[in-house]
């Protein structure tokens, strides 16, 4: 096994994945940190502390921290989560310290000019804006705020234009000293990396990280409802929400392979009843989201109108009809090995 994981003194760990034969890594910083840790003012900061933090530092602008990194043909991105923030790169062998010190410095040492907090207001407000104009994105809002009614990790990721244009670089700096603690931050990195040498930088880098485990939030719980919204449209966006499994739960596995079973690909049960079968609909699909308490079972889909384009409703209530007709395990004859390939699939990172 080439994973090896060393914890340095402040409490950062360190996971690695030597592959040798490589001339590439990726490697990144994840952080136990997200929109679910927001107080309730400060909707939408973890998000918008990911953007700020590629708009400069003391030793490097905006401009700069893209170029270090694209100038060795590398890239740098990051990801806000409910649970978690990832701040990554990919980058040739040679170049891993120049990204372990980028990414040290835009978490330690960011700016926070006025200028660019004002311009990145505007960039995440126009983002929001997106997702309002995306139904089958607005949907699973909506789900997740019936889903889980006056909790944090029920509110939307982006936060509001409200939220947004209230954060100031004080507002930033006490989320991210609150947040961003040794504890809580895993520097991983695998491909033509050597573990010794990821852990000598990430010490040398990663200095400013310390103090205890940050504040856990307040425990989930499952509320459930019904969310209509009317809008012109083709197609009646559907999305449907029950409780899950957390992601320490033994079960988890097994409802990974059955949500690849129910509406994992093409030859799932609901996309062959209601695709194949019936033609309701383009797409339709199942998937599990698993927090650390607490879990999410989804399905989703647009449904079309009916062959005699009356009402999108009319669709609608047929797809509701397809899921309840789906028949015991008999009425689909599936091969022996299918669990065996639902596994496999949900190991790759589908359903």
């Amino acid at each position: 096994m080439s994973v090896e994981v060393t914890t340095l003194k402040s409490g950062i760990n360190v996971v690695t994945d030597a592959m040798p034969h490589l001339e590439t890594a990726s490697l990144g910083v994840w952080v136990a940190s997200g929109s679910r840790d927001e107080r309730h003012d400060e909707h939408g900061i973890s998000h918008f502390l990911e953007h700020m933090a590629f708009k400069g530092t003391r030793r490097r602008s905006a401009r700069q921290i893209a170029e270090e990194i694209e100038a060795v043909g590398g890239d740098l991105n990051a990801a806000t989560g409910a649970e978690s923030t990832a701040y990554y790169a990919r980058v040739l062998k040679s170049d891993v310290p120049l990204a372990l010190d980028v990414l040290a410095d835009i978490l330690s040492d960011p700016s926070f000019d006025r200028e660019e907090l004002l311009r990145e207001q505007n960039v995440i407000i126009q983002e929001i804006g997106a997702v309002a104009d995306t139904p089958d994105d607005l949907i699973f809002e909506h789900l997740q705020l019936v889903a889980f009614p006056n909790q944090s990790l029920g509110r939307s990721i982006l936060g509001t234009p409200k939220t947004v244009r209230s954060f100031d670089g004080g507002k930033l700096r006490a989320y991210l000293g609150r947040n961003y603690r040794a504890p809580d931050i895993v520097v991983a990195a695998a491909g033509a990396i050597e573990h010794r040498a990821v852990v000598a930088e990430v010490e040398k880098h990663f200095g400013g990280f310390n103090g205890p485990a940050s504040p856990l939030p307040e425990p989930a719980n499952f509320g459930g409802g019904t969310h209509v919204e009317k809008r012109e449209l083709e197609q009646v966006h559907i999305a449907l929400a029950l409780p899950g499994v957390s992601i320490v739960d033994a079960a988890l596995y097994s409802l990974q392979v059955f949500t690849n079973i129910l509406g994992g690909g093409m030859s799932s049960r609901l996309f062959q009843e209601a695709r194949e079968r019936r033609g309701l609909c383009y797409s339709i699909y199942s998937f599990h989201v698993p927090y650390s308490d607490i879990g999410m079972f989804r399905t989703g889909s647009g449904a079309c109108q009916s062959a005699d384009e009356s009402r999108p409703a009319d669709g609608a209530g047929k797809l509701r009809r397809a899921h309840r007709a789906i028949g015991p395990a008999d009425d689909h004859p599936r091969p022996p090995d299918t669990a065996r390939r639902a596994g496999g699939q949900g190991r790759r990172g589908h359903g």
